[in-house]
Formats: C-alpha cells, sequence, structure tokens
C-alpha cells in the first residue's frame, strides 16, 4: 500500500476535511476586507456560483461590502436585478463603478425576473450579477446555480436574513446586520468549519446608493426585462 494522501485535496479537488477551508481549484474575487477573505474558501468571493446575502434589511451596505470586488472585476458589465431602488448614479461613481458598466432591469413578475437572471448569467458577459429577491423556491435556486456553474461571472443573491433557515445550493452564504462602523458578517454556509463569531467590517461612508430618492444619470442602461432578450442574445449568437 501506497503512502496515504497528505491532503483531501490530493484524492479529488472538490474534497476538504471539515476541520480545514476547502482549496482546490476555486475561481474567487478578493473581497477586498482581508478579514472575511480569510475565513472563505479561496481566499475570496466565489466565482461561477451562487452567494446568499442574508440582510435584515436592503440597502444596510451591501453594496459596499461588494465594492472592492465589482472594482477587481475591471471594465465588465455589471448587472443589477430588481433592487429595492433606484441606484444613485454619484453613489456607484463614488465606489469606483461607471454607470456607463451598469444594466438595470426590472420586471413585474417572479418568472420574470428568474428568466432574466438565468439569461445574464448564461450569456457570459457579465462580471458582476446581484439580484435582491424575497421568496424564491429552492427549484429555481438550483437551476439558476447551474447556471452560474458555466460562467465567470460573480452571483450574488441579496435575500430576507429569515432566509437563512430555508435550504440553498448556494456556494456562499452571508448574513449581515448593520454596526456602528459597517457591518457584522455570519458566515452561515461555507466549504469548512462552522464559524461560531461574526465578523466586524468597517464601510467607508459613501452617497446613498440605493434611495428612493436617488437619482440616475443618463449614461446609466436601465432596460425593462421584455426588451432584454434582444441584448443577451446578440454576445450568444455571435
Amino acid at each position: 500500500m501506497g503512502p496515504l494522501p497528505v491532503s483531501a485535496e490530493e484524492i479529488h479537488p472538490s474534497l476538504w476535511r471539515a476541520s480545514q477551508l476547502a482549496r482546490g481549484r476555486l475561481r474567487t474575487v478578493d473581497t477586498g476586507y482581508p478579514a472575511l477573505s480569510a475565513e472563505l474558501p479561496g481566499g475570496g468571493w466565489p466565482v461561477g456560483g451562487l452567494v446568499d446575502l442574508l440582510v435584515e434589511n436592503s440597502g444596510i451596505g451591501e453594496m459596499r461590502l461588494l465594492r472592492p470586488a465589482l472594482n477587481a472585476i475591471g471594465d465588465r458589465s455589471i448587472a443589477l436585478v430588481e433592487p429595492p431602488h433606484t441606484p444613485n448614479a454619484q453613489g456607484l461613481q463614488h465606489i469606483g463603478v461607471s454607470p456607463n458598466r451598469v444594466l438595470l432591469a426590472r420586471s413585474s413578475t417572479l418568472t420574470d425576473t428568474l428568466w432574466c437572471v438565468e439569461q445574464i448569467l448564461r450569456a457570459g458577459c457579465f462580471g458582476a450579477l446581484v439580484v435582491w429577491l424575497s421568496h424564491v423556491q429552492a427549484s429555481s435556486l438550483r437551476r439558476l446555480h447551474l447556471a452560474a456553474q458555466s460562467s465567470e461571472t460573480l452571483f450574488v443573491m441579496v435575500r430576507p436574513v429569515y432566509a437563512a433557515r430555508d435550504a440553498s445550493p448556494a456556494t456562499l452564504r452571508l448574513s449581515v446586520r448593520p454596526s456602528c462602523d459597517g457591518l457584522m458578517v455570519d458566515i452561515v454556509k461555507r466549504s469548512g468549519p462552522v464559524l461560531t463569531e461574526a465578523l466586524p467590517i468597517a464601510l467607508q461612508p459613501t452617497p446613498v446608493l440605493l434611495s428612493q430618492r436617488g437619482q440616475t444619470v443618463r449614461s446609466l442602461h436601465r432596460v425593462q426585462i421584455a426588451k432584454l432578450t434582444e441584448e443577451l442574445a446578440a454576445p450568444l449568437q455571435q
């Protein structure tokens, strides 16, 4: 009998020991927060899979938390689907995101929203996709997670914190709540040991990003779901 492998990854890249973070061949984007990155498999936000961001209330800092990652993807487009309020162009520019890179999509039904998200993932031309949803069936989550696996897109779904008690195929699940100088982050699910302590993440103050009073500039590309088909179909037909 030969010597036993020194790590689970030597048996298969997708395996890991329960006492340690998964390493393997993970595709990640740096979070920009060393304390958070150190607790995530691969040292960053996973790319090509569903990330659950569970919040007490929308607009508590989820966009600022994603700020370094949105900058790290370079000039690739960013899709914002069903944000609770209209994104503020000044706020986007303040965190280094040009409104020219942003696609804003809204719909009147959940079915259309899920269709839109899946098409964006399959198009393969977006560096990041952030969607705000409340109630999503497990079958829909699995379908979107599967679509994300064939992409190079950072796929984040912002949902209410009570969704933490529901099963999810997400690669990573974080619960965030506001604190004095930023956010407290609880890791609900990761490929690794359970983390019982919340991580304090300091966020820099910034103009309002998501506000009912926020105004957009003309360069913010806003579309309705019904008009999105041609834009997403074009790169697929090339």
